[in-house]
């Protein structure tokens, strides 16, 4: 790990596919967040790098910043069917400050290998100086792939 990046592992007995399908899915993104700040989304599933839903945020669950309720639209960074899934947002700072998030999946003899990761290494010099990152912690990640977990073990 570096200091600007986390990635944390964990094995889920479900298919690569199960789980990339919730990933997909705006309403999936909700449904696994960790951070409670994302309550609710809008948008179509996602097929490819490029596509984009909006996310209804509410900053007040990390009780860091004063934004409140606020949206961001969650852009496709890259996309690998099964096996990679990465985004950035676009929201009320602009421009776009360029934090990626992401999972790979990978199959294992359990079911998938999950890693999520959090990557604010390419952030602009003024974000960087700002001193807010990363904005969420690596625990946060870790809860995230437990709820996931959870979610779809049936």
């Amino acid at each position: 790990m570096t200091e600007e990046r986390f990635e944390v592992q964990r094995q889920i007995a479900a298919t690569p596919s199960e789980i990339f399908t919730l990933l997909c899915s705006p309403a999936g993104h909700v449904a696994i967040d960790s951070s409670g700040m994302l309550q609710s989304a809008d948008g179509a599933t996602v097929t490819g790098v490029g596509d984009e839903f909006v996310v209804h945020m509410d900053r007040e669950s990390l009780n860091d910043l004063p934004m409140g309720r606020y949206d961001v639209t969650v852009i496709i960074t890259a996309y690998e069917q099964d096996a990679h899934l990465e985004w950035t947002i676009s929201g009320t700072i602009q421009p776009p400050i360029e934090h990626r998030y992401g999972y790979r999946l990978v199959p294992s003899e359990v079911g998938t290998l999950v890693s999520s990761y959090y990557d604010w290494s390419h952030i602009a010099p003024r974000y960087r100086e700002a001193a807010i990152f990363p904005v969420i912690p690596e625990s946060a990640l870790r809860a995230t792939l437990g709820i996931l977990a959870r979610t779809v073990v049936k």
